[in-house]
């Protein structure tokens, strides 16, 4: 945009436009100078430089557009019209901050003002804003989402399948590249075999525009055709901005190692601020002393913030462990007898996602297949004719991706199942399940939801080989903010699946391959078991025997085995492993003495060396015993029948270390 096309805007637009693009400059000057005083207590990422960006951009959104943000987000979340004073008592680490002190500078959450969040990990907000645009695609809302990353984020595998994902569902959503030419200390220009970014969107079949990042008017007329083309169904823009930040990658790093000060300053004349002011001056739209006095008034605004937020509590030290999980006083009913009626595994978790898909229009599956096929294991046959492709949304194989959407999803308001067939393939998106779905709630300080559930194989069998028998329930057990659940009887998949289409926390539901085809009594009604309890699946006075997944029936098989020798087993099923009701299994012990833990999944930093641990430690003097296990070879899976029998418990094993224990 040229200098003469200023004219073209109303006064009281570049005048918010340059007030806006203050407070951001003043802001973070203040902030620079708190943390040279060390009232800054962590990273202190500002955005000096690139103030026209945010600027320009959230100048047409509406407080129910939703923002995803990077670790340089303190610009776009004052532009989107958060308080100076949220700012500063968050990085203060106060009460009062924008997360209530558990997010610093580089995780602000305000979603009252759809200010999503930032990050301290470089991709998940463009696979986030694509959530975010299929929240309003489901719902059928005008809503427009915005991802804001830097130039080091296109390298990463999540620009391309944020992208892609973004085309091929046409979904509302804003690409914002801010180039400031370095990735940390790394330059772009070594960084990239391409040299610019806006020309990438070609590839995918969207708009693509490169614009000058320290032009906020240029900035803000692409940014308002690309809203107004996504909330009028137009679909995705991706924009690169080339800007430059002024101040080091963060405050109190060094500088000059990898750029020089003449570059520096250099970019300093191109200031932002300074480029518009000058039009406005040149245009007779306001004087220099009117600049001054806006200036000085934003100045004095901030000074004050900056002060009350020093001023501000500290968090109380008793609510450091609060907002992991969602704070659920619903009481989930007793269970219902199971009957006489039949069905498999299968079956039973179909009715109760065709149930809960009929009463909440906010769930929609994504999955490889499972559209119109109905899943690799007929996890969804039938729905797609019901519900349509928008609610059973097959994908591309990208499971960081589609993962990383779902949370984003969830912020916003919708209720997405990933069906992703192996745990296998989901441990490539394991940072989008432990860094980001799994911590949203508590960064959040409890105000973001994320029922997202993620359902998929587990387990040995079928000569499938290493990268399709995994069961890591044990390796996903160990994050807070996860729900982990592991049926072993279609009445149980049925109310468990139920319990976490209802539940307002992250739930991976596993489910073993082998029990796909068992059948058991399910009733016909909708039901829910509560996560955290265990099941006694038999009684016994000699020997506790937990049994995890497929192991439950080879536990009940052994104990069959060895009623006839007049020996006792209780067998116990978990059904969920986080949260792990070790209390039902103390009541055992207590009665029986001695406690024997079967899991084919490997032994070292295991669910059931958990389960040992908690009963050694608190039950020890009901042992009369030492607490066994038997796990899985701890090897990775092999193909042939015979090696694969060979490194999983069997019947006979169990037999055989359930006698071992009784003689000890």
């Amino acid at each position: 945009m040229s200098i003469s096309e200023i004219s073209s805007h109303d006064n009281q637009t570049v005048l918010s436009l340059y007030k806006t693009m203050q407070v951001i400059r003043q802001t973070e000057e203040q902030l620079a100078r708190c943390h040279q005083r060390g009232e800054v207590l962590g990273a202190c990422h500002t955005y000096v430089g690139e103030e026209a960006i945010a600027t320009g951009v959230c100048a047409h959104l509406n407080d129910n557009d939703f923002v995803f943000s990077t670790h340089r987000g303190h610009g776009h979340a004052l532009a989107k019209g958060l308080d100076p004073e949220l700012l500063f008592a968050e990085l203060f680490g106060r009460k009062t901050g924008v997360s209530q002190g558990r997010g610093g500078s580089m995780h602000l959450f305000s979603p009252e003002i759809g200010m999503m969040g930032t990050s301290g990990i470089v991709g998940p907000c463009l696979l986030q804003a694509c959530g975010g645009g299929y929240t309003a695609k489901v719902k059928g809302t005008d809503q427009v989402s915005v991802a804001f990353f830097g130039d080091g984020a296109v390298n990463n595998g999540a620009f391309h399948e944020g992208c892609n994902m973004a085309s091929i569902w046409n979904l509302p959503v804003l690409l914002i590249c801010e180039n400031n030419q370095f990735a940390t200390e790394v330059s772009f220009e070594y960084s990239s075999g391409i040299p610019d970014v806006g020309r990438r969107a070609a590839n995918y079949g969207l708009p693509g525009f490169e614009v000058d990042g320290n032009d906020v008017l240029a900035v803000f007329e692409t940014a308002r055709e690309a809203v107004e083309r996504a909330r009028s169904g137009g679909g995705a823009t991706l924009i690169e901005c080339k800007t430059y930040r002024t101040r080091a990658h963060a405050e109190g790093m060094g500088d000059y190692s990898y750029r020089t000060r003449e570059e520096v300053a250099e970019w300093r004349e191109k200031c932002p601020i300074q480029l518009l002011a000058h039009r406005i001056i040149d245009e007779n739209i306001a004087t220099k002393e009117e600049l001054s006095s806006i200036e000085e008034k934003v100045k004095a605004d901030v000074l004050e913030s900056s002060k009350l937020a020093g001023q501000a509590e500290w968090p109380d030290p008793a609510t450091a462990a609060t907002h992991v999980y969602f704070n659920d006083s619903s009481i989930v009913p007793k269970e219902p007898d199971a009957g006489t009626r039949e069905i498999n595994y299968i079956a039973a978790t179909h009715e109760a996602l065709e149930f809960e898909m009929e009463r909440n229009p906010g769930i929609f599956v994504m999955g490889e297949g499972i559209g119109e096929r109905g899943g690799n294991f007929a996890t969804t046959t039938g729905l797609y004719e019901k519900y349509g492709a928008e609610r059973l949304c097959d994908t591309p194989i990208c499971e960081r991706g589609f993962v990383g959407l779902a949370c984003g999803a969830a912020m916003t308001g919708t209720r997405p199942v990933i069906d992703f067939m192996f745990i296998d393939f989901i441990n490539d998106a394991f940072g989008e399940i432990t860094n980001q779905i799994a911590k949203m709630h508590y960064m959040s300080a409890g105000r973001l939801k994320m029922p997202v559930l993620l359902r998929g194989c587990i387990g040995i069998g079928h000569s499938a080989a290493t990268h399709h028998s995994g069961s890591y329930h044990s390796v996903y057990s160990h994050f807070p903010g996860l729900r982990v659940v592991i049926p072993s009887t279609p009445y149980d998949a049925k109310g468990l699946f139920h319990h976490a289409l209802r539940c307002q926390d992250p739930v991976l539901f596993l489910e073993h391959r082998e029990l796909f085809g068992m059948k058991g009594p399910v009733p016909k009604e909708d039901y829910e078991i509560e996560f955290g309890k265990a099941k006694v699946m038999r009684t016994g006075t000699d020997i506790t025997v937990v049994g995890i997944s497929l192991m439950v029936h080879k536990v009940l098989e052994a104990a069959g085995q060895l009623a006839s020798d007049g020996i006792s087993v209780e067998v116990i099923d978990p059904r969920t492993v986080s949260p792990l009701d070790t209390d039902t299994i103390r009541a055992s012990v207590a009665k029986t003495g001695r406690l024997l833990i079967v899991d084919e999944a490997f032994g070292p930093c295991s669910v059931g060396a958990e389960i040992a641990a908690i009963i050694v430690e608190k039950g020890f003097d009901d042992l009369d015993a030492p607490v066994k296990r038997l796990n899985g070879a701890f090897t990775p899976t092999p193909y042939s029948p015979v090696l694969e029998a060979a490194v999983v418990p069997n019947v006979s094993d169990i037999v055989k270390n359930i006698r071992s224990l009784l003689e000890e």
